[in-house]
């Protein structure tokens, strides 16, 4: 293809040798000199003049001949040329609506001319696979066409490949049967804009439908002097709650001013993902970036005396307010640039996350251009989703950082599969013992397995990241008072949560390298990451207890794991006493009772439960014996918690009532406990999660005798009430009977394929009698409570 110049910028005329041009205009050059081309306009080829170099693209474009005609076509994919073609025609007509006053025709046509520029981009990326691309040409030409329509313009005649017709080389029975099928097809479109649909202000029909939010950063460049390699932890913050509420997106600078991985220059992006409604909907949210240096204790130190290096040092803050954009109150442009400015450390004590508070609630600093520049865009739907719709945004390279929780919806099967321990370093205080002055403490985390060997490679500081067998904490100069607000992933196999357990060790960090290298550790911390009743960790904050000694004896397993890890009120008036020893510790390994540490654990796992209950109902087939006892317990359990385990709860119910399709023992404990969890579904605060069981009914629900054992027991329920017995689960029953005869029907119709069609009469049967019993039960004089309540 030969190249054909186009401006890729309007350009105005303000001298009268000026050419004026817009964007997307074909030139053609005649000379160039010094930055600047003369020729014309391919619009107007009277008109000559000169233009800037810097505005103008070389395109692919191929010389057509037919007969005696030579024309210019350009070598683009022929839909990108036409949305162009389409997009510049609705332009004049959409100024025009709004000088007319047409309000509502004006914001329909905008939201269209901004969809088919995404759609533009996306086709120009070169990234859709084949399918994605044949349904993005049919969305295309789909909504071109619709456009047309509402703006009076002429019908284009299409393809089965959505390419426009040529008239002069198709048949006029051709066209004709095309122009029809093309008009049925804009009628039906036409029809289903129609039709009510409830919209989110500000978030279009993909932000309504979908409960999933996600936040796209892409971070163009950052300007620091900080002369030393930097890391920058970047991640969402909410002033209200004073806490971080996603992972941490990682980015390693090198001190040459570019990232470490080269190969992330001008590709540094993330993907904030699983922000639910409520997270929209919260007061304020922000951006923060933490920054810290590696290397030197003081960067003022001199280089004459060999001084230690790779300690993590703050170095300073940048904070944006998002809320605008998350809440869709004015556009996110992944093109458009935002500077955040740098808050540098101004002391010792300034712990980074007490500078994110006072930063939020500051005015502007004098930053002299010291900072990131950054683009933000909000994306919807889940990450498959987004993938599909935004390839040339978010590929496989982009990093992912999730929220410090669940997502609004836990759709069942692998997809949704989780296990992520978050671990906070918190805060801590220590004693500066034989020193003049107070300790310069680095934490350091590692996870261990009960032999007190170190698990390779599962500590992970954030997306973007990679995985890591240590952690060291930031070090702050001579701080009594320690406050970290460091947050890191602990990625243990569900397999090995049970025997593995964090070990913090503490050690002071000099600043000369010669007594650095003797510093030993002075203290250590550890807790299990499962409780011996088989949960997990619970969430919040743990009160460690620290304990010194030999350092060789605080990092043997065998030496500390049976001692307590924790304070509780019980401890806690003992360890005022510097004299207290742990009952059966071991010489030389003592509790340091003057330090203090506390950490913050989150667990966000879809197979680990922290509820006893619900772990004995899940783990059902090791403690047969008690299984009445743990489903009626089930009813105790908080819904969130249940809510969490859906599937798992679903599949232990379901299996317990299989496995035990000889008796009826459980089979009214299995139904009460279906009925508790669809209320709970049913619940205006769980009402996300009516898609999941639906999903659930249909993809994993496999009970093929369960309709026989829910058809029985409801049936007792109303023939027990028609009798005017007390029946107190009826009433609770009646409220989930429409996902009660969704298992039913479901179960039959598994039961029917497997064992092609036989016990037809046998369910038509057990059928008839439940709907007698309705009937007695409706026909019944009895005004008891339970008729009362329906």
């Amino acid at each position: 293809p030969a190249p054909l110049p186009a401006a890729v910028w309007n350009f105005q005329r303000t001298k009268e040798h000026h050419l004026p041009l817009q964007i997307g205009e074909m030139v053609h050059i005649l000379q160039a000199s010094e930055g600047w081309y003369c020729g014309y306009s391919l619009r107007n080829k009277a008109a000559r003049g000169i233009f800037p170099a810097s505005l103008i693209r070389l395109k692919g474009a191929l010389m057509e001949q037919r007969g005696v005609q030579e024309s210019v076509v350009l070598a683009e994919m022929p839909m990108v040329q036409e949305i162009t073609t389409t997009l510049r025609e609705w332009a004049t007509i959409w100024k025009q609506l709004y000088v007319t006053g047409q309000t509502e025709r004006y914001g329909q046509v905008k939201r269209m001319m901004q969809e088919l520029m995404e759609q533009r981009s996306q086709l120009l990326s070169g990234t859709l696979p084949k399918d994605e691309l044949l349904r993005l040409r049919k969305e295309v030409t789909g909504k071109m066409d619709y456009g047309n329509k509402i703006l009076a313009l002429d019908l284009v005649v299409r393809d089965e490949d959505e390419n426009i017709l040529d008239p002069d080389r198709t048949s006029v029975i051709s066209l004709f049967q095309a122009h029809r099928r093309a008009a049925q097809t804009l009628t039906q479109r036409i029809q289903e804009e129609m039709s009510p649909q409830q919209i989110t202000p500000g978030h279009g029909t993909q932000g309504a439908a979908s409960s999933s939010h996600n936040l796209y950063l892409c971070v163009r460049n950052f300007v620091c002097h900080i002369g030393e390699e930097a890391q920058l932890f970047m991640a969402l913050y909410d002033p209200g709650e004073q806490r971080i509420i996603s992972e941490n997106y990682v980015i390693r600078w090198a001190s040459t001013g570019v990232p470490q991985d080269i190969k992330l220059l001008n590709n540094l992006k993330v993907v904030f993902t699983d922000l639910g409604s409520k997270d929209l909907k919260r007061e304020r949210l922000f951006l923060v970036c933490q920054i810290i240096r590696v290397g030197r204790m003081d960067l003022r130190d001199s280089h004459s005396r060999k001084l230690s290096t790779g300690l993590r040092r703050p170095f300073g803050i940048s904070v944006m307010d998002i809320t605008d954009i998350t809440k869709g109150t004015c556009d996110s442009d992944e093109d458009k640039q935002h500077f955040i400015p740098v808050h540098l450390v101004a002391a010792d004590g300034d712990f980074l996350h007490n500078m994110i508070r006072k930063v939020v609630e500051g005015k502007d600093i004098n930053h002299k251009g010291q900072g990131l520049w950054v683009s933000l865009k909000m994306l919807w739907g889940d990450l498959s989703q987004v993938r599909k719709d935004h390839p040339h945004l978010v590929d496989r390279s982009t990093a992912v950082a999730r929220k410090l929780g669940y997502p609004e919806v836990i759709m069942p099967g692998k997809c949704d599969v989780r296990n992520d321990i978050y671990l906070t370093l918190v805060q801590g205080e220590f004693d500066k013992g034989n020193k003049k002055t107070q300790k310069n403490v680095e934490v350091t985390v590692c996870v261990c397995d009960e032999a007190g060997n170190v698990v390779q490679n599962v500590i992970h500081a954030g997306a973007g990241d990679t995985l890591t067998s240590h952690y060291r904490s930031v070090v702050y100069y001579q701080q009594r008072h320690q406050r970290w607000m460091e947050t890191l992933k602990i990625a243990v196999p569900i397999e090995d949560v049970h025997r593995t357990h964090l070990r913090f060790t503490f050690r002071h960090r000099s600043s000369s390298d010669s007594k650095d290298r003797s510093e030993r550790i002075f203290s250590m911390a550890f807790v299990r990451l499962m409780r011996p009743d088989g949960t997990t960790l619970r969430d919040g904050e743990h009160d460690l207890v620290l304990y010194k000694g030999d350092s060789k004896k605080l990092e043997d397993a065998s030496v500390y794991l049976s001692l307590p890890s924790e304070r509780n009120l019980s401890d806690s008036k003992l360890l005022s006493g510097s004299s207290f020893r742990v009952s059966g510790a071991t010489p030389g390994l003592v509790v340091s009772a003057r330090d203090s540490f506390q950490i913050s654990t989150l667990i966000c796992s879809t197979k680990l439960t922290q509820n006893v209950n619900l772990l004995g109902l899940l783990k059902w087939r090791s403690k047969p014996s008690l299984l009445c006892g743990n489903l009626q317990k089930l009813m105790n359990v908080d819904g969130g918690e249940v809510i969490k385990f859906l599937q798992d709860t679903l599949d232990a119910l379901f299996s317990i009532m299989m496995e035990h399709s000889e008796t009826d023992v459980y089979d009214t404990l299995v139904f009460d406990a279906l009925v508790f969890i669809v209320r709970l579904v049913a619940d205006r605060k769980f009402q996300h999660f009516n898609t999941v069981l639906e999903a659930y009914i249909r993809q994993h629900f496999s009970a093929t005798l369960a309709y026989k054992k829910l058809l029985s027991v409801l049936t007792q329920y109303v023939e027990q009430a028609g009798r005017g017995e007390p029946c107190e689960s009826l009433p609770r029953t009646f409220k989930a009977l429409e996902y009660i005869f969704k298992f039913i029907v479901r179960s039959r119709h598994l039961f029917a394929q497997l064992y092609e069609g036989k016990e037809v009469a046998e369910f038509q049967r057990s059928l008839q009698r439940f709907f007698l019993a309705l009937n007695q039960l409706m026909e019944s004089p009895l005004e008891g409570p339970t008729l009362l309540s329906q």
